[in-house]
């Protein structure tokens, strides 16, 4: 289902309640004191946060309404788990508890699977990486890392390599006035470039030059990988005259391109 749809989950977007602010106060504390209703009215106050949240995942290929409940699945843990004592907005915190729901969902259904163990050291390593920053004011190198959890730099590297999302060919990268440049757009193939492809056509339209014996020769000798000697056995000549054919071949190959 397309992003754009009214309709998600079964769920009409367009006409999801908005709460404010004193309302969504006054439903926290009745949630608290064990309020079922109150945690629905609460729940469905904000959908809207979900769905925010959901949109910036719609480049990922997944399906909308699958985010959407996974996004949900996040905001009930973000209503279970929220302190009324923290002095900051529901919103400020239950937006990060949908994010790493999705995220969490997105990397476990990751094509490409991954080791627990090598989860497990990723996922350590940027808790030091996090506890790193926030005592130093800055970024940790890998070998600091590594140090941190006894491990070899190799280990850290290939781990936390492990975990990074694919990304598509297709997934843009930059946009200027409506013409986007994509991932594809910046990867070079070393091998088949467009030197070596208008090579390659040069090279065939020189060959419908040649006389059906040049275009024979050149096959079995270049193609084939004949020798002149097994080239002349095969087609019943003199080694001398399948020198001289490939050459003038050759000659006049090069002469038309």
């Amino acid at each position: 289902m397309r992003i754009n749809k009214v309709e998600i989950c079964g769920v009409n977007t367009s006409e999801l309640p908005v709460l404010k602010s004193k309302e969504m106060d006054e439903l926290l504390i009745k949630i608290k004191a064990g309020d079922e209703q109150a945690r629905q009215v609460f729940l469905n106050g904000n959908l809207r946060l979900v769905l925010s949240v959901t949109k910036k995942f719609n480049n990922r290929g997944e399906n909308i309404d699958d985010l959407f409940q996974i996004g949900c699945v996040g905001l009930i843990k973000a209503i279970d788990n929220f302190d009324l004592s923290l002095n900051v907005r529901f919103s400020t915190y239950a937006v990060p508890m949908i994010i790493g729901e999705i995220r969490r969902y997105l990397r476990d259904n990751n094509p490409i699977r991954v080791s627990r163990s090598i989860k497990d050291t990723a996922y350590k390593a940027l808790q030091v990486r996090e506890k790193y920053i926030t005592e130093h004011s800055k970024e940790p190198t890998v070998s600091e890392i590594a140090k941190e959890l006894e491990l070899e730099v190799e280990q850290v590297v290939m781990a936390l390599d492990a975990i990074q999302d694919p990304i598509s060919l297709f997934d843009p990268v930059y946009q200027d006035n409506g013409d986007a440049i994509y991932v594809m757009d910046q990867v070079q193939d070393k091998k088949e470039n467009d030197a070596s492809w208008l090579e390659q056509i040069s090279l065939r339209e020189a060959a419908k030059k040649l006389s059906s014996r040049e275009k024979l020769v050149l096959d079995l000798r270049f193609y084939k990988g004949r020798t002149q000697i097994e080239v002349a056995d095969e087609i019943g000549i003199s080694q001398a005259q399948v020198s001289r054919i490939e050459k003038n071949a050759l000659k006049n190959m090069r002469k038309y391109v």
